[in-house]
């Protein structure tokens, strides 16, 4: 991620994925807390994401396309 100056963190570019955007937001929490608040934060955010990768995996598989019977 590119840094901005003058800006505390990175810029975070939206993955347009809004379960992963919100998770990634939410590490912007840490910056405005002392490093032994970091570790809760950061926790948070990766049960999260698991918790999306997780959710996807869960998923139904999309329906097969039926072949179609091109005989005349």
């Amino acid at each position: 991620m590119p840094l901005r100056r003058g800006v505390v963190g990175p810029v975070r570019t939206p993955t347009g994925h809004a379960g992963v955007d919100a998770r990634l937001e939410r590490l912007a929490d840490a910056d405005h807390l002392p490093a032994d608040g970091h570790t809760e934060v950061y926790e948070d955010v990766h049960r999260g994401l698991r918790d999306e990768l997780t959710a996807l995996d869960a998923r139904p598989a999309p329906a097969p396309t039926p072949a179609h019977d091109n005989r005349s």
